[in-house]
């Protein structure tokens, strides 16, 4: 098989296996009239969304995990609120990870996906186990909390493509003579 059939007809069993996650998804009327105001107007859009961004959500988890269990002695334990951040993702983590699984079970089989899956989890644990490169325990807690209040995937997964940055993505902005002064 080719490069581009392998890739074609990869692309085709992930479209296909969101198509079967958007038939599972029967939005209730509540959900219904919400997403009557809310910007993000479709169910496949948010599917779309995990889809495509699924390792990033799966890092966000692993990475508030660790940070959490890091902080747990400090004044900034915020092991609770990343409880409630799951539970409140816990459908969309799910979903990531099933997504995540179905790529590597392709690409390695099903026993090789296990492994994959084991080797990236505890690599990402590692990455983490020394913290979070630019936000403190304090400020992890507050993001744990933020996004348990709010359940909307796709704001999860923009949420994991900024703190997953090496650097802030909106870091402050100085004035040129600020700057000159250092």
């Amino acid at each position: 098989m080719t490069a581009s059939k392998a890739i074609r007809f990869k692309t085709a069993a992930i479209r296909a296996g969101a198509a079967a996650l958007a038939c599972l998804i029967v939005p209730t009327a509540a959900q219904a009239e919400y997403r009557d105001t809310y910007p993000y107007d479709s169910v496949s859009n948010e599917i779309d969304e995990i889809e495509a961004n699924a390792g990033n959500i799966r890092k966000l988890d692993i990475m508030l995990m660790v940070t959490s269990l890091r902080c747990r002695t400090g004044a900034s334990d915020f092991q609770a609120d990343y409880d409630a951040f799951a539970n409140t993702h816990l459908a969309t983590l799910n979903r990531a990870n099933s997504i995540l699984k179905a790529e590597l079970a392709y690409m390695y089989g099903e026993l090789g996906a296990v492994r994959e899956m084991d080797r990236s989890d505890v690599s990402m644990a590692n990455e983490y186990g020394e913290g979070h490169p630019w936000l403190s325990c304090h400020e992890l807690g507050s993001i744990a909390r933020q996004l348990a209040d709010d359940g909307d995937p796709i704001r999860l997964s923009f949420a994991a493509d900024e703190l997953l940055a090496t650097n802030p993505v909106y870091a402050s902005v100085q004035h040129p003579r600020q700057a000159s002064r250092r």
